[in-house]
């Protein structure tokens, strides 16, 4: 093969030739690249321009994208510049390659594009390197495109805003997406207040001040932060999270009720109410299977408290089926009449709740935002993790979040 289709092969930059093939073997090739002279370098020591003399070669080797399923291996003879004048001596840089990690950039995006699919243990077999090597690779990549395309933090105008545990202990990681875009932008170690307010000062008050909605789970952190700078933004409980506050009311009193059942030694109510039934409460009645339907008529009919909860849960969720706000106003304030009635803990609090944030409830109706992709996100989230049994370098984890959701993900960046 002739020496300049090899160097086509390998898309070297201009300045470098290829001048021989050191090795063919059955899973690897050996090339020697050299660099050729380049006139008019100004002197690095002194800064004098002109012709500076060459002073031989030194050696290094790297690793491109393979050739026909062959590890490629440049061994690369840099050349030595030196001055006429003050008798120093340098090398030029060569930017397609990346020294700390000895592979070329090329070879360095194939491994990060891998790593956007896949485990870097996966990825670090595939191409024959170990974990560490591709994790130095993979993270460099990231921080250099997270200065480029995420500093300063990108505008949004509508924000949903959650929180995802990224280690045991209660270690949460704050996330902000931009609805319409469907990318995380920002994300920082945290859930206080002090740690949503770095994200809003990060896009700046006249930013702040733009935003139309903020959709939040009700955690009090972040609707003080979001209050103190998106003074125009409308706050919304969405109805994602509304269920899911009246499903964990409704879970407690069924795990009470099962505790009563197996004190009696009701073996019909323990059928019913055990943790394989626990579905059958928490799905929409829309959505259960005829043999579903079946066991939650029954469990109605033989346990009252049961079925008083599951009438509160349904009658809370339904305020978003309202169409008129003045309606949604007066359904509201009726439904935490009943549950302060109720004599269930659980809904207790919830109404009680709901007494202050009622008005974000209601902000639902004039926006129509959900935080729902947030929630979509953290399962995301949760499955990268999972994938990685953990991550011990938190600053990593959050460059692979914006990887795998933001815009730091290969499929988005071909899109834009």
């Amino acid at each position: 093969m002739q020496l300049d289709t090899i160097r086509e092969l390998l898309d070297l930059p201009a300045g470098w030739k290829v001048t021989r093939i050191l090795s063919f073997r059955p899973n690897e090739i050996r090339i020697i690249v050299e660099e050729l002279i380049t006139e008019g370098q100004p002197c690095q020591q002194c800064g004098a321009t002109g012709w500076m003399g060459s002073k031989g070669f030194y050696e290094t080797s790297v690793e491109d994208l393979a050739l026909g399923f062959r590890r490629v291996f440049l061994h690369l003879r840099h050349r030595r510049y030196r001055c006429g004048g003050c008798k120093a001596s340098w090398s030029l840089k060569a930017p397609w390659i990346r020294s700390e990690s000895r592979v070329t950039s090329r070879y360095a995006q194939g491994i990060f594009r891998l790593t956007s699919i896949t485990t870097n243990t996966e990825a670090g077999w595939y191409m024959g390197l170990d974990d560490e090597k591709v994790y130095r690779i993979d993270k460099g990549i990231l921080e250099n495109q997270f200065l480029e395309r995420l500093v300063p933090t990108p505008v949004s105008t509508n924000i949903s805003v959650d929180e995802v545990a990224w280690k045991k202990h209660h270690r949460y990681l704050t996330n902000v997406v931009d609805v319409d875009e469907r990318v995380i932008t920002w994300n920082a170690k945290g859930r206080k207040a002090e740690v949503l307010d770095k994200y809003y000062e990060s896009v700046g008050k006249e930013n702040c001040e733009k935003m139309q909605s903020v959709a939040l789970d009700g955690a009090r952190t972040y609707i003080s932060s979001t209050e103190k700078y998106a003074v125009n933004a409308s706050i919304v409980l969405d109805r994602f999270h509304a269920t899911q506050k009246a499903s964990q009311a409704l879970e407690i009193v069924r795990k009470s009720e099962l505790r009563k059942a197996r004190e009696n030694k009701d073996e019909e109510l323990i059928a019913l109410t055990n943790c394989k039934q626990r579905f059958v409460l928490l799905k929409n009645k829309k959505n259960l299977s005829d043999a579903q339907a079946v066991t939650l008529k029954r469990l109605c009919e033989i346990n009252q408290p049961i079925y008083k909860a599951m009438l509160l849960k349904e009658s809370f969720i339904g305020v978003y089926d309202l169409k008129d706000e003045d309606e949604a106003i007066e359904y509201m304030y009726r439904w935490i009449d009943e549950a302060l009635e109720s004599g269930f803990p659980s809904f207790i609090e919830i109404a009680w709740s709901m007494v202050d944030k009622i008005v974000y409830v209601l902000n639902w109706f004039k926006e129509k935002r959900s935080s729902a992709i947030s929630e979509g996100f953290n399962n995301k989230i949760k499955r990268l993790k999972r994938m990685a049994y953990g991550y011990r370098d938190i600053e990593y984890f959050k460059l692979k979040i914006h990887q795998h959701c933001g815009y730091l993900n290969p499929r988005k960046s071909q899109l834009n």
